[in-house]
């Protein structure tokens, strides 16, 4: 059984805006939405590292200041994405902006905070909503070549791209993020989630060694200069289970931000019927000795 996304609503409400204002087309440019709003948006000086994003009131007022330590557009615009997340979800302004009047936002989908956790989805589905993000994806192709095309229709990284691409399609895919030998997190589509007789990935969890993600990972140069690269792997070494089923496996290392992003995808599960049709020609063929 599928469980429940608990965070799904802050996506949902992000579509419900961007529907609302008649948004037709990718990309969406949240800049405009804020200063719609009369939300001042403002560069935050490059030596203020650490920060991706504040969102400060002064009375009944707002303003967002993004961080420019990285000069990434699709960074930058997560980055007041996930404010406006703060500011439109119920609850959020008086939870996360204390008494000085700021609240600082981290960025990279690592922290365990419900509030960041919500914007993050806001974010997400904010420059991504659904109703126009899944027909780019239906024209988009496959794995990593479909990851980038979607990152640049909507001018978002790829690791936010990827892990919306997960959320939205429905084949069977996944999305793994590693360090070194360890996972830092993995999505996995609905369509992935439902097949029996699989193993989740989970966080901190050593990278399966007989995957080229392991060996790509082996090098920290292949990381920071994002070399990427085309491979096939087996079911069986990232979910366990007891089918042997050949998948393909993109990688790309994500340059300064220092981490691997893997697609795990053409994951071709046979039907319950052709499976019941092989299990039964393997019980046709096993010799039976009588005592």
């Amino acid at each position: 059984m599928i469980r429940a996304d608990p965070y799904a609503f802050a996506s949902q409400a992000a579509e419900q805006l961007i529907k609302g204002l008649s948004i037709t087309a990718l990309p969406v440019d949240p800049f405009a939405i804020a200063r719609g709003r009369e939300i001042e948006v403002v560069a935050k000086p490059a030596r203020d590292a650490g920060v991706s994003g504040m969102l400060i009131r002064v009375g009944n007022e707002f303003a967002i200041a993004y961080a420019t330590h990285i000069d990434n557009e699709p960074f930058q615009r997560f980055s007041v994405s996930h404010e406006l997340g703060h500011y439109f979800l119920p609850g959020h302004v008086d939870a996360v902006i204390g008494a000085s009047g700021i609240h600082e936002s981290r960025a990279g989908f690592a922290s365990t905070d419900r509030y960041e956790i919500e914007a993050d989805r806001f974010a997400a589905g904010f420059l991504m909503p659904r109703y126009l993000f899944f027909p780019a994806l239906v024209k988009a192709g496959e794995g990593l070549a479909a990851v980038r095309n979607l990152a640049t229709l909507c001018k978002t990284s790829l690791h936010a791209t990827a892990i919306r691409y997960t959320q939205c399609t429905r084949d069977p895919v996944a999305i793994v993020v590693s360090v070194g030998s360890r996972i830092d997190h993995c999505f996995m589509s609905d369509a992935l989630k439902a097949v029996d007789d699989i193993d989740w990935i989970r966080k901190r969890e050593a990278i399966p060694r007989d995957t080229p993600t392991f060996a790509f990972n082996q090098d920290v140069e292949n990381v920071r200069r994002a070399v990427n690269i085309e491979e096939t792997s087996n079911l069986q070494d990232w979910f366990g289970g007891r089918r042997s089923i050949a998948i393909n496996e993109d990688v790309i290392g994500l340059g300064s931000y220092g981490k691997t992003l893997t697609v795990l995808y053409n994951i071709n599960m046979p039907d319950a019927e052709d499976e019941e049709d092989e299990e039964a020609l393997v019980e046709s063929w096993t010799p039976r000795f009588k005592r």
